[in-house]
């Protein structure tokens, strides 16, 4: 599932390409993925995609219309197997192409996703303002401050947070997973149990790698291409993801996968301790045991 730096190389990608291009028709395949399919067919023609950014995981192209006021946006997110690229209208389409935007400039820019894990919307005014306000802060302009009271304000076990995206938009399994590593912090420690100088490495850690995965064109680990059909680098920078059971980098000992948030966890457990267990209180009969003797 692409992740922030994925994302964002897609996002790039696509704003050098085809920001300020209008739209003239939309053509649809399949539309399971699809919110509204019927408001993107009737709106998306005439509007001009203003720019491209990153939301999270999910990409927003910025749309303009000379007669309408409120602001509007098509929401995009990949799923696992999807991709959004500018062609020549020329160009064959390829197999699972379920959505083509033709474009002012004689290019179509296609969907295309073989599992149709993806989803489309078009939202407009309040819409598209409820629909963001959904997702928590992005790691990458999040202060130190605020990201340590974030995490510090919280019961959960540190790895869900990083993945709960009404707390931090855009990290995934892969970055998660990798940043705890190099904080040496243990997937299953508690948010709120971490000392400061813990949660202040994780945020250093996190903004480094997400900022180097971003320069490196993010993770191919099975499907993932950018807007251009070029795959990422940033998987031969892996330390701990999809590790299990080979050397840590550090200390040698091999990698554990474990279960948190419903997710598979890769950690050392030689370099990331696990949070020791409370004791269990002694039940009133052990307690009048101890009585009586």
């Amino acid at each position: 599932m692409p992740e922030l730096p994925e994302v964002e190389t897609v996002a790039r990608g696509l704003q050098r390409e085809i920001a300020g291009r209008r739209i003239l028709t939309v053509t649809l395949g399949k539309t399971d993925f699809i919110d509204n399919p019927a408001e993107i067919e009737l709106h998306l023609p005439t509007r001009t995609i203003e720019r491209v950014e990153r939301y999270g995981k999910f990409m927003l192209l910025r749309l303009t219309h000379p007669n309408v006021s409120e602001p509007s946006a098509l929401l995009v997110h990949l799923g696992m197997t999807g991709s959004l690229m500018p062609r020549a209208a020329a160009e064959p389409h390829t197999k699972h192409t379920h959505v083509v935007f033709l474009l002012d400039d004689g290019r179509e820019l296609r969907y295309v996703d073989p599992r149709r894990f993806g989803r489309m919307a078009f939202l407009a005014g309040s819409t598209l303002q409820q629909e963001l306000l959904r997702f928590g802060v992005d790691p990458l302009e999040s202060t130190r401050e605020a990201f340590v009271t974030l995490i510090h304000n919280r019961r959960a076990h540190i790895k869900a947070l990083l993945l709960d995206q009404s707390v931090l938009r855009g990290v995934g399994n892969i970055y998660a997973d990798e940043s705890l590593w190099r904080a040496k912090i243990h997937p299953r420690q508690l948010g709120a149990s971490l000392k400061p100088d813990q949660t202040k490495l994780l945020y250093s850690k996190l903004q480094e790698i997400l900022r180097k995965a971003i320069v490196l064109r993010g993770s191919s680990i099975s499907d993932f291409l950018d807007s251009d059909g070029i795959p990422g680098d940033y998987q031969r920078h892996h330390r701990v993801y999809d590790r299990e059971g080979k050397a840590c980098f550090r200390c040698k000992t091999p990698i554990r996968r474990i279960i948190v948030a419903g997710r598979s966890s890769y950690f050392c457990p030689q370099c990331q301790k696990a949070p020791r267990k409370k004791k269990r209180n002694r039940t009133r009969r052990q307690i009048r045991r101890k009585v009586r003797t």
